[in-house]
């Protein structure tokens, strides 16, 4: 007997709105439910992944292109999708990914200023009509975001990002969001650690009912 597919639930959000710490709170929401949970994420998840992760975060690689930047995005999505996340949905087991293709609407279409129809373009070639089942949207001032952004040593390439940058990204998310309620959730990242958690879990616990 074929086993039924998985789900996939991702995670996203500017810098600062607290992804890692949400992420439990998901990952404890869904093991309840979930016959068997990976967690994974973007870009990464997969050796070669992790590779290109490496290339896109580190200083040495700045004036990078946006052309450049979003299609090492994209192969590394490939071969986490080919890899981990399709083969993991096939056997019946869910998937949490810490970024998807969101981030690059958000990232290289908002922020770097390459607009949704490159990404869209890419999208569809690689995955087809495949999308995730569930995306929570962790929302948080810009300012805010990188303040506590600033706390972390060593920011990366992308957190180094001013400003501007950051308001382009988070108006992106917030557009995703609002062309498909069906799918999104936006989470209040600015209140207290306490007030988000319990966001999440109504969040998720509302979407496991409908199912």
């Amino acid at each position: 007997m074929t086993a039924q597919r998985g789900r996939f639930i991702t995670l996203e959000g500017v810098e600062g709105a607290g992804k890692t710490t949400a992420l439990k709170t998901v990952e404890q929401c869904l093991r309840a439910h979930a016959p068997g949970l990976r967690i994974t994420r973007e870009p990464g998840g997969t050796p070669l992944g992790e590779a290109v992760r490496e290339l896109l975060l580190s200083h040495s690689h700045e004036g990078m292109s946006a052309s450049s930047e979003v299609l090492l995005m994209f192969a590394a999505r490939a071969e986490h999708l080919d890899k981990v996340i399709l083969p993991t949905l096939e056997q019946g087991d869910w998937v949490l990914s810490d970024r998807f293709t969101d981030a690059s609407y958000a990232y290289q279409g908002g922020g770097r200023g390459l607009g949704i129809d490159r990404i869209a373009v890419l999208e569809q070639w690689l995955q087809g009509d495949f999308r995730p089942d569930l995306t929570l949207i962790l929302d948080v001032p810009v300012e805010q975001g990188l303040s506590r952004a600033a706390e972390r040593a060593d920011p990366d390439r992308f957190e180094a990002e001013k400003g501007e940058f950051f308001e382009r990204v988070r108006a992106a998310y917030l557009g995703l969001a609002a062309q498909n309620p069906q799918r999104y959730r936006i989470i209040d990242a600015s209140q207290p650690l306490d007030a988000v958690r319990d966001h999440i879990r109504e969040c998720v616990e509302q979407w496991l009912n409908r199912r």
